[in-house]
């Protein structure tokens, strides 16, 4: 098993919280570290999965069966199936408030979101998991394998790139067909396979709702919820622009992203590294790897966003805690990297405390003094805020 970072994070929340939450997209390894964690808890553990028939039926009197197994770590998988459970487990947690009672499983939905902060406020922690994080590969493949592949562990962990080509089509069809309608969102799959297709060429674009509004023959306020929804799935990535100055005209929708990049490529059709090089998506593709990468290290009290002003000044990244820019970052796909005048301006106008140009293998120097470049890998183990 290949250790999760946050793995250290959960076991304090399971050692505190009487309801801890596990939340990420499908396939992207939940049952796996639950099932670990159940043998570092320190008390006996029974799983249910509620995709199960047969563990489902287990829950046909579910308070019988929580007062039958209360001094147990329950573990529930896909708890997205069974929202009438929550009611019943804050009636549970109320009545012997202890830490690790139950550990939850879900790919995220608004619904699932929704009824469980509500019903289990104060009694419930979440973590996300994410794919594989570059920093938690250090024996495994090189950065490059990683970004093109993606972090879906049986993805990156197939044996040859056709079947991991054949691992993200099949997901992703599954997703379309099968999970995205689970978790609510019923719509025609071919108009969702479309929607993820254009936000794909769009990535690490400027979001024109208005042009998608047109291309799908839909509403943008119809749009705007089937995005809203994507990124509540962990699918896309919506960065929202950094506003500092109130005199610069900035520009004000966000930039969207595939979250992952193997999918990405899945859906550009893109069909090994040695094609992604001759891509024009290369840069874009980069661009969002590395934020990705960057994202899922950050602590919870820090936010990402991008800047750009009309004039031409643009800055890829804003690390911002406490309404402070802490770091800027300009993330470029070269050996060699160059201050233009827009990025000079931009970090001029951000004023972090640190500002950073991020490539996939440099050195780690100053190109200036107040601007540090330096690789990805280098950046996630040593400037993280």
């Amino acid at each position: 098993m290949i250790q999760r970072f946050i793995t250290k994070s959960l076991l304090e929340t399971i050692s505190y919280f009487p309801v801890t939450g596990i939340v990420g997209p499908r396939q992207v390894g939940k049952t796996t570290l639950a099932k670990f964690l159940m043998q570092k808890i320190g008390k006996d553990s029974v799983y249910l999965d509620l995709e199960n028939p047969m563990d489902l039926a287990k829950l046909s009197d579910p308070i019988l069966f929580f007062n039958r197994n209360q001094d147990k770590c329950i573990v529930l998988d896909e708890i997205q199936l069974a929202p009438e459970l929550f009611p019943i487990l804050r009636s549970m947690v109320d009545a012997k408030k202890v830490p690790a009672r139950y550990i939850i499983l879900g790919s995220a939905s608004p619904e699932l979101i929704r009824d469980s902060s509500e019903t289990l406020a104060g009694r419930i922690a979440y973590e996300e998991l994410t794919p594989f994080n570059i920093t938690e590969l250090a024996n495994e493949k090189d950065i490059y394998s990683h970004w093109f592949t993606g972090g879906f562990p049986d993805a990156f962990l197939a044996p040859d790139n056709s079947l991991s080509k054949k691992w993200l089509s099949n997901y992703i069809q599954t997703y379309i067909q099968r999970d995205l309608p689970m978790l609510g969102l019923n719509i025609d799959p071919k108009l969702i396979r479309k929607l993820w297709t254009m936000i794909a060429h769009l990535h690490a674009g400027i979001l024109n709702m208005s042009n998608l509004s047109k291309s799908l023959e839909i509403s943008s306020t119809t749009i705007k919820k089937y995005l809203n929804f994507l990124e509540n799935a962990f699918l896309i990535r919506q960065l929202y622009p950094y506003a500092v100055n109130v005199k610069k005209r900035l520009v004000k929708a966000p930039k969207i992203y595939i979250r992952d990049s193997g999918i990405l490529h899945n859906l550009l059709n893109i069909p090994e590294f040695d094609s992604l090089e001759s891509n024009p998506i290369l840069g874009a593709s980069w661009e969002g790897y590395a934020i990705e990468q960057i994202s899922q290290k950050l602590d919870i009290d820090t936010s990402c966003y991008f800047y750009r002003t009309h004039e031409g000044a643009e800055c890829d990244l804003v690390l911002v805690k406490g309404g402070k820019a802490l770091i800027a970052i300009e993330i470029k796909y070269t050996s060699s990297p160059k201050i233009s005048r827009g990025l000079n301006q931009s970090f001029k106008d951000i004023n972090a405390g640190q500002n950073f140009i991020i490539t996939p293998n440099t050195d780690d120097y100053y190109i200036r003094e107040d601007i540090r470049v330096c690789s990805l890998i280098t950046f996630l183990n040593n400037y993280l805020p």
